[in-house]
């Protein structure tokens, strides 16, 4: 360490550090594959959750649509019920007259 600074890694190619032996370059390889392994996994889990909030959103949007369609189908049931009366009560006082 130099002027209380910490030691940044740094980044080397193994093909051409002339000082790694075959071995050495295998396990970095290694290591190097599975770092981008875990970072696709963390990648597709995040992708995971949102598509899960999505499926689950799109869910809950038809469920919550069907019950207003139903709640509206027992709206103009009770206005035809309501319009039934009215023309009773019309034809009763057709006959009465």
């Amino acid at each position: 360490m130099a002027g209380g600074e910490a030691e940044v890694a740094r980044r080397i190619d193994p093909a051409r550090e002339p000082g790694l032996s075959a071995e050495q370059r295998r396990l970095m390889e290694r290591v190097e594959r599975a770092q981008r392994q875990r970072a696709l996994q963390r990648r597709l889990r995040g992708r995971n959750a949102l598509l899960g909030l999505s499926i689950g959103a799109l869910v809950m949007g038809i469920y919550g649509y069907t019950f207003y369609s139903v709640s509206q189908e027992r709206f103009l049931d009770e206005l035809e019920q309501e319009a039934e009366r009215a023309r009773a009560w019309a034809r009763e006082r057709r006959d009465a007259s």
